[in-house]
Formats: C-alpha cells, sequence, structure tokens
C-alpha cells in the first residue's frame, strides 16, 4: 500500500518540480561579490581554526588577494562586454554591462586600498583577528551587488549587507565611546531608512506590478497612467533611502557624527564604497526603470543637489576637526556628483561615474593620511595638529595637499575634470543655475581646503619672552585688549593681554583658540603599507588630472544597458 501510494504521488512530484522555473545563471556576471564574500567566509574560516587571534598582516594579505581577485575578474567582464555586449542574467535580476563593470572595478580597488591603510591602523591600536577584514570584504559585496542589480528586490539585499557590516565597523574601537554612539546613531537612522525604501519598493510594485526594472519601464512606457500618486509616492520614499546613504541634504544629519566617531580608515572606505554602491543603484533606478517619467524625479535631484552643495561648503568652514570637516566636504560631494544625475543624460551619467572614480581616490587617500597623523587612540585630528607638518614631515604634507587641492578642483588633478564633467554635464541638459550654483559652492570649498594647506605650510611662530609673545611681529593680529571677546570666544592668552600667532590665525579663520597647555606636535610613523596606499592615490590622481583621457573615455564607454550602448 505504501510502494502505491509513492507510486501515485511520484508522477505529481515530478510534475511540480518540471513548473517550477529555474533561471539560467551565468556565474561570471556575479562573480566579483561571490569572491569577495567567498573570501571573507574562508578568511573568517581560517581565524577560527588557528588557537591565537590571526595576525593582521595576514588578514591584510588576504584581503588584498580577494579584492585583487575581484578586480581581476571584472577586467575579464569588460572585455566581455566590449565583445559580447551587456546582458541580464538570473531571470533578468542582474546586469552586467559597462556600469556595473566600472562600479565593481571602483569598489573592488577601494577594499584594496583600505586593507593597506587598516594594517598600519589596527597595528597601532593593538587590535588583532580578521574581523575588520571580513567586514569590509562584505560590505564591499554589498556594493557590489547594488551595482549590477536589475531588481530592486537586489537593490535591498545589497543595501542590507553594505550596511549592516558598516554599522559594526563603525564601533569596531570599542575602547573610544565616540565609536560605539557613531554606531548606535548610525544604526537606528540607517534602520529607518531601509525601512522607508523597502516602502518605496512596495508602493512601486503596487503601481507597477513588478520589482523588476526593465519591467518596470516597459510597463510605464506601454501604458497611459491616469493617476500616478501611487508610483510617485514610491519614488519619493526611495529616493529617500538612496539620499540617506550618499549623505545629500536633508538625509546627513548622521554624517558629521558618524565619520568622526568611526575608526579613521572606516570613514574613508565609507565615504568611498558606501556612495559608489548608493549613486550606483540610484543612476540604475532613476535612467533603467524610471526614465519615463524624468520630469517628475529631477526637480527632487534637484532640490537635493543645491542643499547638498550649499550645506555641505558653508558648514564645513566652521570645523576645526578634520574629519568633521571631510565629512561636509563629502556631502559637498555628494551634491556635485547629483548633478549628473539630475542632467538625466547618458552624458550625465558618464560624469557621475568619473566623479565617483575620481572622489574614490582623493577620499581614501585623505583619510589615510588623517589616519596616520590621529596617532594612538586615533582622536587627535584637531585642526592645530596640522600646523607646521611640512617643516616635520614634507612628503606626507605634500601628498594631503595635492588631495585636498584635488578636492577643491585645482588644475592637474582629477578634481577638476570630474567638477568640469559633471557642471558641463547640467548645463547642456539646460540646468544653467544649478551649474552657476555649482561653481560658487566649489569656491566656497575651496577656502577651507586652501586654509588646511596653508596651515600645514605655515612656519612654526618663534615664542620669546616670559609673556609668549610671538618674535614674528608680521604675523599679530590687529590689536585690541581682548581677541576673544570681540568674536565670543575667550582665550586662554586673554588675562594677560597677549595671543600666540597660532591662536591668532585661527581667530582670524573663525575657530577657537588652542588651549595654551597642548602638547607641541610630534613626527609620526608612517606604516609601510599605508604609505603604499596613499601613494597610490596621489599617484591616480595626478596622472589622471594630466593625462584625464583614458578614465574619461572608461567612463563614458560605461554607459547603462537601457542607452543601446
Amino acid at each position: 500500500m505504501i510502494g502505491a501510494l509513492l507510486a501515485a504521488s511520484a508522477p505529481t512530484v515530478s510534475s511540480a518540480a518540471d513548473r517550477i522555473p529555474i533561471p539560467s545563471i551565468r556565474y561570471l556576471s556575479i562573480m566579483p561579490p561571490i569572491i569577495m564574500i567567498g573570501g571573507a567566509v574562508l578568511l573568517l574560516g581560517l581565524a577560527s581554526l588557528v588557537s591565537r587571534p590571526l595576525r593582521v598582516r595576514v588578514s591584510t594579505i588576504g584581503s588584498v588577494i580577494i579584492s585583487g581577485s575581484a578586480l581581476g575578474v571584472a577586467i575579464w567582464q569588460w572585455t566581455d562586454v566590449q565583445s559580447h555586449g551587456a546582458h541580464t542574467y538570473i531571470a533578468h535580476a542582474v546586469v552586467m554591462d559597462g556600469f556595473s563593470v566600472l562600479v565593481t572595478m571602483l569598489i573592488a580597488i577601494a577594499m584594496l586600498l583600505t586593507a593597506l591603510v587598516a594594517d598600519g591602523y589596527l597595528t597601532r591600536e593593538g587590535i588583532s583577528g580578521a574581523e575588520f577584514h571580513v567586514l569590509a570584504l562584505v560590505s564591499a559585496a554589498g556594493a557590489m551587488l547594488m551595482g549590477l542589480a536589475n531588481d530592486l528586490i537586489i537593490i535591498f539585499l545589497g543595501l542590507e549587507i553594505l550596511s549592516i557590516a558598516l554599522y559594526v565597523l563603525t564601533a569596531f574601537n570599542h575602547r573610544r565611546a565616540a565609536s560605539g554612539e557613531a554606531a548606535l546613531k548610525y544604526f537606528i537612522l540607517g534602520g529607518f531608512s531601509s525601512a522607508i525604501f523597502v516602502y518605496g519598493i512596495a508602493l512601486t510594485y503596487g503601481a507597477t506590478g513588478s520589482t523588476n526594472l526593465t519591467q518596470i519601464a516597459d510597463y510605464l512606457s506601454k501604458n497611459v497612467v491616469l493617476t500616478n500618486g501611487l508610483l510617485l509616492a514610491g519614488l519619493a520614499l526611495m529616493l529617500v533611502g538612496f539620499a540617506f546613504k550618499v549623505a545629500a541634504v536633508p538625509f546627513h544629519m548622521w554624517t558629521p557624527d558618524v565619520y568622526e566617531g568611526a575608526p579613521t580608515p572606516v570613514t574613508g572606505f565609507m565615504a568611498a564604497v558606501a556612495k559608489a554602491g548608493a549613486f550606483a543603484a540610484l543612476l540604475r533606478v532613476l535612467f533603467s526603470s524610471l526614465g519615463v517619467i524624468t520630469s517628475d524625479w529631477q526637480p527632487i535631484v534637484y532640490a537635493l543637489a543645491v542643499l547638498s552643495l550649499v550645506l555641505g561648503a558653508v558648514v564645513a568652514l566652521r570645523q576645526r576637526d578634520v574629519k568633521r570637516m571631510l565629512a561636509y566636504s563629502s556631502i559637498n560631494h555628494a551634491g556635485f556628483i547629483l548633478l549628473g544625475v539630475e542632467a538625466g543624460t547618458s552624458r550625465g551619467v558618464s560624469a557621475s561615474l568619473y566623479y565617483l572614480f575620481a572622489y574614490m581616490f582623493m577620499t581614501i587617500g585623505s583619510f589615510a593620511i588623517v589616519t596616520v597623523l590621529g596617532r594612538e587612540g586615533d582622536s587627535d585630528h584637531d585642526l592645530t595638529r596640522y600646523r607646521g607638518l611640512a617643516q616635520r614631515q614634507p612628503l606626507l604634507a605634500l601628498c594631503f595637499a595635492v588631495l585636498l587641492l584635488a578636492q577643491a578642483g585645482v588644475p592637474f588633478t582629477t578634481g577638476l575634470w570630474a567638477k568640469l564633467e559633471v557642471v558641463l554635464a547640467t548645463v547642456s541638459a539646460g540646468a544653467v543655475p544649478l551649474g552657476v550654483i555649482a561653481m560658487v559652492s566649489a569656491a566656497v570649498a575651496a577656502f577651507f581646503y586652501l586654509r588646511v594647506a596653508v596651515l600645514m605650510y605655515a612656519s612654526k611662530p618663534e615664542v620669546t619672552g616670559e609673556t609668549g609673545e610671538s618674535g614674528d611681529e608680521g604675523a599679530r593680529p590687529p590689536a585690541c585688549p581682548d581677541p576673544g571677546a570681540q568674536i565670543g570666544w575667550a582665550t586662554p592668552q586673554a588675562a594677560s593681554g597677549t595671543v600666540t600667532t597660532l591662536n591668532a590665525e585661527l581667530l582670524l579663520a573663525g575657530e577657537e583658540a588652542a588651549p595654551s597647555g597642548e602638547a607641541e606636535p610630534t613626527v609620526v610613523r608612517v606604516p609601510a603599507l599605508t604609505g603604499v596606499s596613499i601613494g597610490l592615490c596621489v599617484a591616480a590622481t595626478v596622472v589622471f588630472g594630466i593625462i584625464p583621457a583614458p578614465l574619461v573615455d572608461f567612463a563614458n564607454r560605461a554607459t547603462l544597458l537601457f542607452l543601446g550602448h
């Protein structure tokens, strides 16, 4: 009887199995994130098999090999796309085109550079084990998924993989209370933004009947929607989620505190990788899926860009902590990248891609130097500590000056071409006022970049006598009985009626005076691998600034699938 029942049920099971659609999988299209996640699992398994915590150098070498392998596969993907064109795979859920390959390369390079920077940081802080590198590899894999996704569900999965690992990395330095506070704020606000984003996905599905970007675009092109309130609500909520991840105003409130509290290598990684993944997904959704309703989302992006440009540049002027200054700088950069998004053209997409690639080198290199100068404890980031750096460590000061000036957009750096590309894309699309606002904000932002550069090359004041008077009379501020009182801050020297040259310069720049009892800055050791990372970032920034054609052409060829390239 049991045999008869099995025989009767066998055809049913077989028939059911035949009805289950099994998509064909081309593993080349998803190989880079598989390598990153698989490598993280192998690294974690190796760490669990040894009796002592895994040495930092072993984890670093493993991360470099894993990231390099993902980069090699991405180059293979690029060759395949150029030979056979762009295609969708796995039931049209992922795309392998020039756009996704460029994003994959960017993230793999960022992970490799971050591993080199983190090696010296972890050794200095006495942190062993593979956990840092494992979390960073997983986070990078999530960003890669966002770049190759052709479905809103895949974008959400990539977003969560990226974010959850970043929450833990932000709190990684358990010795600093600020690190835990930053992680808590990031986690709470990130949870809200993820919930808003997934609700936007639900509303978009309700309006179009699909989460696949290609099918959504097909639906909107073939159907006239008389009342599109549901679709616009879904679009607005998804834009909120994306704006949070790219740190666009007014969804930037987490950025200064998180950037300041997180371990500095994590801050650089976050600024480069999280922005790349979020902007990749934003470009894919708006251009591949919602290009039919461009007139509905362009005004929103326009407003986000203006707010980010203005607030990022203006508020950064008032920061005396270098990490907070770079946090507001990243908000300003997000506004520039949004210029390419707002343009709504293939030129805008290419310009945004180029800006992301150039920004990756500039920000990781900058935060690598800040990591070195932060000293043990990673809390010494006051602006006064950078005074006279060129006299103590001229090569390090030169590298930082180049990276800062590149972010300001000076000639012979990638920063100039990046800003120029997005502004020209916006102006060519007819948004001339937005281009003007961008250039004005760039001029304002140049001040705080130049302020740090000038401070590094400022000579150390020669103090004579017992009153602390400076021997450099030309550097004195205008005589006044209490300089601190005139701008609302009291200075330690006000009681004696004297002020040092350093405090005078800071007061004139709108900064608080440094306490007179602080120790003099000393020469810091630059770890070898961190130095390699800084050198690579500076070299890429200068070489591609002098010879921009290869990188510009690379970004132009890495266009979205729907554009027909």
